[in-house]
């Protein structure tokens, strides 16, 4: 017998000449579908082709002013849309946030006046106004189990009827007495309305407060805790509160959140125009609401990003603006606005399930 033993040949298996076989799960989907699932997606290009169309429609669109004059309309929408589209992730919506814009500047206007003290101090009382009003909708809310769409309808009548009746009986008139000559003004004015030059283009600082805050906002929903309650409770909150979500503590502080961009614009419209028109703000929600579905946010919630709003908002801002540029009659505004939103609406449910179709 030998001293070695030679080795068998080992046996290969030849490879299956047809298509490997995959269970769906692990694939890998194309990177235009996996982009395309993302919600901002599609109002992103939305903006876009708005954009181009109105440089192309209306020529001082292209003019640096023009542009800053743009960005500081959609800055206005996009600070409220940002919070709104925060509570529709949660799963419901505000029909008061309109109005409560008003509520924060009125109330600010008028204690600072009628006390004749700094007008910081009536900032930070319209601060606790508008945050309180947040907490009643969200405890309301979640004590009686009611929608939210009769919850915040309620309080918009509330508060459109009290923003009259209360600056009549207080003013006498209409709209809040001129602040610009009280303490505190200027300091204020800093903070809310001024501008700054960028390359000789005056900017509003609401552009730059815009910016700061959909930069928080993504963060909180992306990388917190906090982001994951949202939506969580936005997709369903019985299954949240069985996993340990604080579901009564994430409702209220949506809706407090709400408040809190209502007195921010309302600060910034107060000492951008020196008085306040009681009658206001009546039409906005809609516009908010409308701003964040355009951004991808479903009205049943659990879905949405803070990013799709600010196109969403950029979007409003081109249009209410470039209509203007484009010397067309102002009128059919509201109506490009409704055709906008049912066009991305529909582009946003076909960009869905073109990412989702296996």
């Amino acid at each position: 017998m030998s001293m070695t033993q030679q080795a068998a040949p080992a046996v290969t298996t030849p490879p299956a000449s047809g298509p490997q076989q995959t269970d769906g799960r692990t694939a890998e989907r194309p990177l235009a579908l996996r982009l395309l699932a993302r919600p901002e997606i599609g109002v992103f290009l939305g903006a876009l082709a708005v954009w181009v169309f109105f440089l192309v429609a209306a020529p001082p669109v292209r003019d640096g002013d023009s542009m800053a004059n743009i960005l500081y309309q959609s800055s206005t929408i996009g600070i409220m849309a940002l919070p709104v589209a925060l509570l529709m992730i949660g799963g419901e919506f505000d029909l008061s946030a309109g109005v409560g814009v008003i509520t924060s500047a009125l109330t600010a206007a008028m204690l600072s006046y009628q006390l004749t003290t700094n007008v910081w101090v009536g900032v930070i009382a319209a601060l606790i106004v508008s945050l309180a009003v947040g907490f009643f909708n969200g405890w309301l809310l979640v004590r009686t189990g009611l929608p939210s769409f009769l919850v915040t309808l309620g309080t918009f009548l509330i508060l459109q009827g009290v923003n009259l009746a209360v600056t009549k009986l207080v003013t006498g008139n209409v709209a809040t007495d001129d602040i610009s000559d009280m303490d505190g003004f200027n300091q204020a004015k800093k903070v809310f309305a001024s501008s700054f030059g960028v390359g000789g283009v005056q900017v509003k600082i609401t552009v730059v407060w815009w910016l700061v805050f959909a930069a928080i906002a993504t963060w909180v929903l992306l990388r917190t805790k906090y982001g994951n309650w949202i939506f969580a409770v936005g997709g369903n909150k019985e299954s949240a509160r069985a996993v340990g979500v604080p579901v009564t503590f994430t409702k209220i502080s949506l809706f407090m959140l709400v408040g809190f961009g209502a007195w921010f614009v309302g600060m910034h419209q107060l000492f951008s125009f020196n008085t306040v028109q009681s009658g206001e703000g009546v039409g906005q929600e809609l516009i908010y609401i409308a701003a964040a579905v355009i951004g991808g946010c479903l009205l049943t919630g659990g879905a949405g990003s803070a990013i799709g709003p600010v196109f969403g908002a950029f979007m409003f801002g081109m249009v209410q603006q470039g209509i203007v540029y484009a010397g067309w009659n102002p009128d059919w505004f509201k109506a490009f606005l409704g055709v906008m939103l049912l066009g991305a609406t529909l582009i946003n449910l076909w960009v869905s399930r073109a990412a989702t179709r296996r």
